[in-house]
């Protein structure tokens, strides 16, 4: 005769995992998609204007190096999206 307490229990084990693994594809899913919003904003000037173009040159290479963040030979764009992700709050 089967034991009704482990058939239940490894029922309920079995379904509460299954949620477990879903809700984890789904936050993992909508992390993925932050993280294309968040690239496709710094994909060119126009998209990143607020950070790029308006905001002075001198003022943003200044607030990196304070940041320790390597200004040298590298554009605006790439400049100002790793100082938003280091200090901006993003995925904080």
């Amino acid at each position: 005769m089967v034991d009704q307490k482990r058939r239940h229990f490894f029922k309920k084990y079995l379904l509460q995992e299954f949620r477990n693994v879903a809700r984890g594809f789904g936050s993992g899913l909508k992390e993925a998609e932050e993280n294309s919003s968040f690239d496709a904003f710094f994909d060119s000037y126009e998209s990143s204007y607020a950070l790029t173009l308006a905001y002075p040159d001198e003022i943003l290479m200044e607030t990196a190096r304070q940041h320790g963040i390597e200004t040298q030979g590298r554009e605006k764009k790439e400049i100002a999206k790793e100082l938003f992700k280091k200090h901006g709050g993003y995925g904080n």
